[in-house]
């Protein structure tokens, strides 16, 4: 990464789905959205050995939405033509694949919570927090035992602001510009399933 910014990328994306979220139609389009979540799969990458799996699912879920968005216009028009197709919680929906891809916004959102508030180098348990309260309660006890163990190869603070192109302290303002802008996203998403009597817990 020559010195691109991708958390600059990423806060600044996220910033502009915000606005959409707050704005008066509250409409949420696809395609700016699996952009904007495109811009986080490098830093599952960063992460190493332990969110693997979660980059890999993470991927292909983005790249499923993104391809929607040639014929979907909003979030909201995919979750409706899937509950009239009659096939939300069927593997490989679109409403499925964006349940999902707001986890691994929202475990990013958790992580990076976790990094500005904990002190010294190690990531071990900003990402172990981050993990247990998004994913974990998702995960059956194979993914869970080979991410507590990834946890060890994690990098540190240091190595992964490095790879990032970020010091402590730009770093530190566009996390908290992603912690602000993700927030209202996540919830607008939640709602959206809620409103609909999907749940979310599945």
């Amino acid at each position: 990464m020559a010195e691109e910014k991708p958390l600059r990328k990423i806060a600044e994306a996220f910033k502009e789905l915000e606005a959409a979220v707050n704005s008066q139609v509250a409409e949420v389009e696809v395609a700016p959205f699996s952009r904007a979540c495109s811009l986080v799969s490098p830093l599952f990458g960063c992460l190493g050995i332990a969110f693997k799996f979660a980059e890999m699912d993470y991927v292909a879920k983005v790249h499923d939405l993104s391809e929607a968005s040639n014929s979907i216009s909003t979030l909201q028009v995919l979750l409706d033509r899937d509950i009239e197709a009659g096939c939300v919680r069927k593997g490989g929906s679109h409403s499925r694949n964006l349940l999902r891809v707001k986890r691994g916004i929202d475990m990013v959102r958790v992580l990076f919570e976790q990094i500005i508030v904990t002190k010294g180098n190690s990531l071990k348990d900003p990402a172990s927090k981050a993990y247990a309260q998004v994913f974990a309660p998702h995960h059956g006890w194979v993914i869970r035992k080979a991410v507590a163990a990834g946890m060890y190869a994690l990098p540190t603070k240091k190595q992964l602001l490095n790879k990032l192109n970020e010091d402590e302290n730009s770093a530190r303002v566009q996390m908290q510009s992603y912690i602000a802008a993700s927030a209202p996203l996540i919830l607008y998403i939640d709602k959206l399933f809620h409103s609909r009597k999907l749940g979310i817990d599945w």
